[in-house]
């Protein structure tokens, strides 16, 4: 049973991925952005212990500056990336025996990409605290499977049902 509210369900999404994308499949598009938009907010705010680190290394950069940058490319260039990207996975779905509908294709990638979120921040406190080495590597590694796997799982239980 998929229960309600966002932090339940992304926690439940790292077991049952596919019933948490499943019960999403008829989230209007202004939903959907806005879980894109929490998603790239997580994202940037995870990213401030290593660009606190590395600017304490490197000074010729403040911190500052390096947010900034960071600002930008989470907030107005990663959606667009993310909006072509879910687009073409519908596009190429056609070619499969079960496509995939623009709609839910946004769905399952969205949905990924804030389920993904406290890993993401574990990563980048790692960045910060611990800087490169196996750790690091770890939770990355983290992060991305499980992004890869939620996002899987939530394009398969959304091709089961349409």
């Amino acid at each position: 049973m998929t229960r309600e509210g966002i932090l339940p369900r992304i926690i439940e999404s790292w077991w049952a991925p596919g019933r948490v994308v499943h019960a999403l499949r008829g989230l209007p598009d202004r939903a959907l952005i806005a879980i894109l938009m929490a998603a790239m907010l997580v994202f940037w705010i995870a990213q401030a212990p290593q660009h606190a680190r590395d600017a304490q290394l490197d000074p010729s950069v403040p911190l500052q500056a390096r947010m900034g940058g960071a600002l930008l490319a989470v907030m107005f260039m990663l959606p667009l990336l993310a909006y072509g990207l879910a687009a073409l996975v519908s596009l190429f779905s056609r070619l499969t025996p079960r496509p995939v509908s623009g709609h839910a294709s946004r769905v399952a990638l969205f949905w990924a990409l804030l389920a993904v979120s406290p890993a993401m921040l574990l990563a980048g406190l790692t960045a910060g605290l611990v800087g490169p080495g196996a750790a690091l590597g770890v939770t990355r590694a983290v992060a991305g499977l499980g992004f890869l796997v939620i996002w899987g799982a939530g394009l398969g239980a959304l091709t089961r049902t349409e």
